[in-house]
């Protein structure tokens, strides 16, 4: 086994960070299967990464996409395991296809290669990536973002394979999310989100970081409507895919009805702050006075180790001591929160926080979630397409019309769901169409696409397959046109110079005039100066 190993790490052009994968991997207690397979897929990512950069543009570099792979495998995964399906191992995680445990730094998975990046990119993520202070979403859109993430890593080795660009819909763990974050990818880049999703410590407050960047790009209007769409759509994927998040949303829904009856009479809500302020100052003093009795301490510590599990007593007084501090400062801080309460412009701003708690926590009251789901996605991309239509309308030179082009394209190509891409969803077909026209306007002015007629709608016609088209060069694609006399349609031919293949896409084109076409019927043209 180790010989292959050795095989698979000589296919790899040698970088020093194969060098330290090598190393990496020899101070792990992984099984050879393990490390074997880490191998695979470090060998089909450098192989297929120059493709993948080239289709979707906006990623990092394959140098420092292999670096945090090999750091996120170093500091995080203590153990793998993998597993076949019906083995008794594979009871271990039950219905699903991976078990992670962040903790123990330990992945059992099944033996899928695409299964076990997924799994190293999620372990290595911090649950949080939002200030609390945005109430709900700070939950729900910090695990739409992660899960996104963990999506958008696997990519380079699910879709690619250093010949083709393939992206089948039921290979992604969630075309919803995944939709999302490439939308968010596409508006306010790449090395933003990373940065987003890697921050530890919260020093920078990203969510605002990220409205600012979103209405500096698209205006404040065309910002504040998709970041709303996305805050509220994130709540409702919770709702769908996490039961306990569900759960603990909908018991939340219930403490802040109640909290709001209660601040709809300012004399009632005094009262009752109030007589919190009273609990925990009586609690407080309980603390103080069993952490100053050595009966009373030892009372309590007998107390709790009765009520608590083997695995969690608490191991000693002095601990439990410890533990009565910080139960202390807990409740100081809870002190003075209710002091500050009760000042006036403390009140009004609580009122606006319960407000908009309210306000996010009453999506889970729609009949159908499903259907709410679907209705929000639609109205995010129809959102999203005005704000890319910005990005075409400032565009000024060819370089970047040029990655417009690929990075459209790649949009277009996008799962909508599991039976549709984006460019075969007729809700969105007319402002497709806009767009598209939109961004043949702009590069034919900056001569980045040739020009094929005079007539607007043709000119679309003609030029529109290379939207949804796949070759990884589109720089390479020539065009031919040809008509069908017993069908009086007409054929357009879509050339790839580098692997010489061809699609066919029938198009009727209602009295075509050939003094309006800037191309011969059955003569190739390149489609880009």
């Amino acid at each position: 086994m180790q010989k292959k190993n050795d095989k698979i790490l000589d296919k790899i052009v040698k970088k020093d960070y194969n060098n330290e994968l090598e190393l990496a991997l020899e101070k792990k207690y992984f099984a050879e299967n393990v490390k074997s397979t880490l191998l695979s897929i470090f060998y089909k990512i450098e192989t297929a990464y120059k493709d993948y950069k080239q289709v979707k543009q906006n990623v990092a570099t394959k140098e420092e996409f292999i670096q945090k792979l090999i750091n996120d495998i170093v500091n995080n995964c203590e153990e793998i395991k993998l597993i076949r399906p019906n083995s008794e191992e594979s009871k271990i995680i039950g219905n699903k296809t991976f078990l992670i445990e962040k903790k123990k730094k330990r992945i059992i998975c099944y033996h899928i290669e695409r299964k076990l990046l997924y799994c190293i990119a999620k372990i290595s993520k911090k649950d949080i990536i939002i200030h609390d202070k945005y109430e709900i979403i700070y939950k729900t859109l910090s695990e739409l973002i992660n899960v996104g993430n963990n999506i958008n890593t696997v990519e380079p080795l699910r879709d690619f394979n250093g010949y083709s660009w393939t992206n089948i819909a039921e290979e992604i763990e969630s075309v919803y999310h995944n939709l999302i974050y490439q939308n968010l990818i596409l508006l306010v880049g790449n090395a933003f989100m990373e940065k987003w999703v890697e921050d530890k410590d919260f020093i920078m407050d990203y969510m605002e970081q990220f409205q600012t960047r979103m209405t500096k790009q698209y205006g404040k209007e065309k910002a504040e409507k998709w970041t709303k769409d996305l805050k509220e759509i994130s709540v409702l994927l919770a709702a769908k895919f996490d039961l306990k998040m569900k759960e603990e949303m909908e018991k939340q829904k219930e403490k802040v009805d109640k909290s709001i009856e209660k601040v709809k009479d300012h004399k009632i809500f005094v009262e009752e702050i109030t007589k919190q302020k009273r609990k925990i100052t009586q609690e407080i003093k309980n603390i103080d006075e069993t952490l100053n009795n050595k009966e009373m301490l030892e009372e309590e510590y007998i107390k709790r180790n009765e009520k608590l599990p083997l695995d969690e007593k608490i191991f000693s007084i002095r601990v439990l001591s410890k533990i009565m501090v910080e139960e202390r400062e807990e409740k100081i801080k809870k002190l003075e929160k209710c002091n500050e309460l009760l000042k006036p412009k403390n009140f009004v701003k609580h009122k606006k926080a319960l407000e908009e708690k309210e306000k996010y926590l009453s999506l889970l009251e729609v009949e159908d979630l499903q259907k709410e789901i679907d209705k929000r996605l639609l109205k995010l991309q129809k959102d999203f397409l005005k704000c890319f239509e910005t990005r075409i309308e400032k565009c000024e030179n060819r370089q970047d019309m040029l990655k417009i082009i690929y990075e459209f394209r790649y949009y277009c190509m996008i799962p909508y769901d599991y039976e549709r891409q984006i460019f075969e969803t007729k809700e969105l077909e007319k402002q497709l169409i806009e767009t598209t026209k939109k961004i043949l306007e702009q590069a034919h002015k900056l001569k980045v696409i040739q020009k094929l007629s005079r007539n607007e709608e043709i000119d679309y016609q003609l030029l529109q397959p290379i939207f949804v088209n796949k070759s990884i060069h589109l720089e390479e694609i020539s065009i031919k046109l040809t008509k069908e006399k017993e069908t009086n349609k007409y054929v357009i031919h879509i050339f790839d110079e580098n692997d010489m293949e061809e699609t066919k896409e029938l198009k009727y084109v209602k009295e075509i005039d050939k003094k309006d076409l800037e191309l011969r019927y059955n003569k190739k043209v390149k489609a880009f100066y």
